[in-house]
């Protein structure tokens, strides 16, 4: 019962996937929207300015356990995406999903399966899960 909104929305993908049935088009559209992801969040740092990306290199003591490392290391980001950029972000997502879906669909792939194998995988693993 909980792969009922997976399942939903990949119903619907199929449903309304006209324009690019094609394989190449689905693979090439994906990487075109995931692009247009990773521009959006460019975005909010250099044109809005609401999150910054402080990088450098974290010093890890020799004596830290690989349980320690969650709280050494960060993701560099500071700050808070403000709306207007989270909606962008949150849209690109989208269809993104769209077309990581449309996959799926073409290749005869259960979203809901996919997302559950690497959701049990994650959970075996847990820290070891260098992916």
């Amino acid at each position: 019962m909980k792969d009922l909104a997976c399942q939903q929305f990949q119903d619907a993908v199929a449903e309304f996937l006209i324009r690019h049935q094609s394989i190449l088009d689905i693979l090439s559209k994906s990487q075109e929207s995931n692009a247009r992801v990773n521009r959006a969040v460019v975005k909010a740092v250099t044109d809005c300015g609401c999150i910054q990306i402080k990088a450098e290199k974290k010093e890890i003591p020799p004596e830290a356990t690989l349980a320690d490392l969650k709280n050494l290391l960060s993701n560099h980001m500071d700050g808070e995406l403000c709306p207007n950029c989270r909606d962008i972000i949150e849209r690109e997502i989208g269809k993104s999903l769209f077309y990581l879906t449309a996959l799926c669909h073409s290749m005869d792939i259960n979203l809901y399966d996919a997302l559950k194998r690497e959701h049990d995988k994650v959970s075996t693993l847990r820290i070891f899960n260098f992916t």
